[in-house]
Formats: structure tokens, sequence, C-alpha cells
């Protein structure tokens, strides 16, 4: 299952341990019981969540493979409980195509330091985006001259912009610490870009697994769609 997101990514799973069922039967191994039908073994899964019982949760593990622009990833990272493995630019070459370029821009929020809402007008966007077109080009130029002179790719990116720059990576993480990644990443007060990846990662979540997403989007107040 994939998902395109933003302009050049995406959000892919790879791999799926365990299921709904396999939460509730955690739990039960306490006391070696296995499952009693599904209307029982919804409402013990509810039990759980709603008693912050969480440990059985972590017995189901996704392993994703995403593409993200890095200012993405530098929020992404951030939630460390799970593993990473990323796409490394001293192997492999930045494609010019590589570069993250948004619809629109949006203007600082007046109220939240770290925020953004409302929209720049049309004119000031379009010499913006012509703006930032030229950059990229001028700086995917000077890359390629670097390596065309021999330059290490590692040094030769340091001519690209940073936070625009495309790579892939892998994330395991149990389910228990998905669900901790979307309440936070899915609030309107997150980041835009990083809020569609979570988006992304909510349609495979609950189609995966969709009793516990059920209930977490119940309790958490998340939108089913």
């Amino acid at each position: 299952m994939k998902i395109s997101v933003l302009d050049k990514g995406w959000v892919e799973l790879q791999d799926l341990l365990g299921d709904d069922l396999a939460i509730v039967n955690a739990a039960r191994v306490s006391y070696l019981g296995a499952s009693k039908g599904a209307a029982r073994d919804r409402k013990l899964l509810r039990y759980l969540y709603e008693h912050d019982h969480g440990t059985p949760f972590e017995m189901v593990v996704f392993k994703f493979r995403v593409k993200a622009p890095e200012v993405v990833f530098r929020q992404w990272v951030r939630h460390r409980i799970g593993s990473f493995n990323v796409q490394s630019r001293r192997y492999t070459e930045v494609e010019d195509d590589d570069l993250y370029t948004p619809d629109g821009w949006r203007l600082q929020d007046t109220e939240n330091k770290q925020g953004s809402k409302d929209t720049l007008d049309a004119e000031s966007s379009t010499l913006l985006a012509r703006e930032l077109a030229r950059i990229y080009a001028e700086c995917a130029a000077q890359y390629r001259r670097a390596l065309a002179l021999g330059v290490a790719r590692e040094q030769a990116r340091l001519f690209l912009p940073g936070f625009a720059v495309y790579s892939t990576f892998i994330w395991a993480v149990n389910a228990r610490s998905l669900m901790n990644f979307l309440r936070l990443r899915l609030d309107q007060r997150a980041q835009w870009e990083i809020r569609q990846y979570a988006q992304a990662v909510w349609t495979i979540f609950r189609e995966k697994l969709p009793w516990t997403a059920e209930i977490f989007a119940e309790k958490e107040q998340i939108a089913w769609d």
C-alpha cells in the first residue's frame, strides 16, 4: 500500500507484524487466555486503551518506507521510540527533481511562534515560486559541477538547499508509539507538511488495525477521513 504525499513524496507500508487480535491476545497471555469472540475482544481492546495499558499495543509493529523532504524528516525523527534507517547522500547522488516545492506560501501565525496560517497573496506567491525555482536550478548546477570535478558526494551536497532535499527512509514502529505520532502530527498545530504524511500513515493504520483505530479516533477526537 503506497500513498503519494506532497509533490514528490510518498508513504508505503512494507511489512506488518500483528493485528487487532494480536493485541488482545497479548493482554490475555497474563492468564493464558485466548480470543473470546469479536464483541468481547473489542471490549477488552477498549479497556486496554482507556486504562492506559499500553504494552499489548507494542506487540504490533509497522514497517514503513517513506520519501520526504528534510523539513519533514527533521520533525519525524524526533519520535525516537522507533527505528530509522535513512538514505545516505554520501552513497547516492541527489536527482535534480529531489527538491520540495510547496504549492503555496503560508503566513507566519502571530499568536503561535512556530506555526503558520492563511496564505500569501497570489502575486507575491508567484514571485517567490519563481525565485525558489531559480535558486534550486543554480544549486543543482553547482552540485553537478562539483561532482563533475571529482568532489566527494559528502561535500558536494553542501551546495544543496538542506531543508528541501528529499530522502527515503525506513521507519519501524510499534502501534503504541505510532498512535503517539498520530496524536501529535495530525493536530492542527503541527506543520502542514508533516500533517500530510501523518494523514497517509493514519489511512494505513486504520485499514490494518480497524478496531484499534476506531477506539483511538473516538478517544483522541481524530477525524476518520
